[in-house]
């Protein structure tokens, strides 16, 4: 009786997937946001998003013309991040900082090689603050080229050029390449994730909501189980289908390294995939309209995972209120354990903790969504 019992389960769910996969492939829409949009993504995020600063214009001002003026600017020249132009008027770089066409102004005054023989070279730095976190980046970068000039210089008169000073040796832990396309590509499977799961899921059901084929399935022997089973399996696929695409644009477009295992990697993203499709379940169980869900979908999952996850800014740096918020969303766990395994590694207190939270959010959304899918008419 119960060999019977799991037959006729298997073969009704077989029979709701197949159902499933061919009106996903019938619908163009449906492949453009699970398969196309992805792809748009990865190639959007990944070389026309950037957090770095490159060829910033950088008005330099000579005021002094002496060879050791010009050896003290010589790191800026060399350095691929940094675009000087030499000027010899203060007046002249300030009306470019004004029209916007140089980010900082470097003036090393009339008596600078003077004071640098007698142990004082100061320069002035002036940065342009509308945008304050490229200006923390240039200053940085303008920083590091003078000291870079000032160890050439100091390399080449010795031991006695080097007494008195400090030499930093710097290095840059888990991002050594130091370029946020490493940052970005982890928080970018987040938001095909939360795309595929939450927001095409939560549209293609409410859109059957609206139709009536739901109700329609309700009248037949099939149980609620198998009907959100039938949805959640092709669905899922399609994530799946975005989690390679990602990956392989993150190993060999990207060059973003993946320190941690890969088979924790899919696991986890399987999990937090469920999430989403709880989520985009709950969702157009609650609202039953194409246009509702679309909004609900945008408004509780996919923007919350674009701007309060952590993807493009550390959540310790807003104020408590947004940070309590971000630490409710399943995203940001999420897009904690993709950082740590692709740059850091296997740490496995934070693996625990952030996939045990992730467990819960799937069993809690899930349970949701099937107790909203009941056999019963409106």
């Amino acid at each position: 009786m119960k060999n019977a019992q799991t037959s006729t389960f298997a073969s009704r769910l077989l029979a709701l997937t197949r159902k499933e996969f061919r009106q996903l492939l019938r619908d163009n829409s449906n492949l453009a946001i699970g398969i196309l949009l992805p792809i748009i993504l990865i190639l959007l995020f990944g070389y026309g998003l950037s957090l770095d600063v490159k060829n910033a214009p950088v008005a330099v001002v000579l005021e002094d013309s002496s060879p050791q003026a010009y050896e003290a600017i010589s790191g800026l020249q060399l350095s691929p991040s940094i675009s000087p132009l030499i000027l010899h008027s203060m007046r002249e770089a300030e009306e470019l900082m004004l029209a916007r066409r140089v980010d900082a102004i470097l003036r090393l005054g009339s008596d600078f090689s003077r004071r640098l023989a007698a142990g004082d070279g100061t320069v002035q730095l002036i940065v342009h603050g509308g945008d304050a976190n490229r200006a923390r980046i240039i200053m940085a970068y303008v920083q590091g080229a003078l000291a870079q000039a000032g160890r050439r210089q100091a390399d080449r008169g010795g031991a006695a050029a080097t007494s008195g000073q400090v030499v930093i040796e710097q290095r840059l832990w888990f991002n050594s390449a130091n370029t946020s396309t490493w940052y970005l590509v982890p928080g970018l499977i987040v938001l095909i994730m939360t795309l595929v799961g939450a927001f095409l899921t939560a549209l293609v059901m409410a859109r059957e909501w609206e139709r009536g084929t739901l109700e329609a399935l309700f009248v037949t022997p099939v149980r609620p189980t198998e009907i959100l089973l039938g949805k959640i399996i092709p669905y899922f696929c399609v994530g799946m289908v975005g989690l390679a695409l990602c990956l392989l644009a993150a190993r060999f477009l990207f060059h973003v390294p993946m320190l941690g295992s890969l088979l924790l990697i899919i696991a986890v993203s399987m999990l937090y995939l469920l999430v989403a499709l709880g989520l985009g379940l709950v969702i157009s169980a609650a609202t039953k309209s194409q246009f509702l869900a679309s909004q609900f979908a945008l408004v509780l999952s996919f923007m919350p995972a674009l701007m309060l996850s952590g993807f493009l800014f550390d959540l310790r740096s807003v104020p408590t209120a947004v940070r309590i918020v971000g630490r409710l969303l399943p995203a940001t766990y999420y897009i904690e354990l993709l950082k740590t395994l692709f740059l850091s590694g296997n740490n496995w207190p934070l693996i625990a903790h952030n996939t045990a939270v992730l467990a819960l959010y799937a069993v809690l959304l899930l349970g949701v969504a099937r107790f909203s899918t009941r056999k019963k008419l409106d």
